[in-house]
């Protein structure tokens, strides 16, 4: 059974940094194309940004304008999000997933495993 376990989050000030880190056992990740999802309070959750298998392809969702980068390192079993320029409007409990499948890798339930979730704030 892949276990994923999220890591990184914390509280920072607004146009700071952080690096979210997802580790993976129980399984390869090799096999998983994996992703990051947030959920704030009182909100759905939400696509952050996907990579495919070997990550060459990545994918963002909207708000994200250039500011995080998604990326996977297969020999670690580890996959990372590179947050910058954080805004209070990313303040949310940040989850990794991982899915076997083909589905469109935006959405939730196109994931199979789930993180507990690190919780961001980001202050103003």
């Amino acid at each position: 059974q892949v276990q994923l376990e999220e890591s990184g989050g914390g509280l920072v000030q607004a146009g700071d940094s952080l690096r979210l880190s997802c580790a993976v056992s129980g399984g390869t990740i090799n096999y998983y194309r994996m992703g990051w999802f947030r959920q704030a309070p009182g909100k759905e959750r939400e696509f952050v940004a996907g990579v495919e298998w070997s990550g060459t392809f990545t994918y963002y969702g909207d708000f994200v304008r250039g500011r995080f980068t998604i990326s996977r390192d297969n020999a670690k079993n580890l996959m990372t999000l590179q947050m910058n320029s954080l805004e209070p409007e990313d303040t949310a409990v940040y989850y990794c997933a991982a899915t076997t499948g083909y589905d469109n890798i935006k959405v939730a339930p196109a994931y199979n495993y789930w993180g507990q979730g690190t919780q961001v704030t980001v202050s103003s």
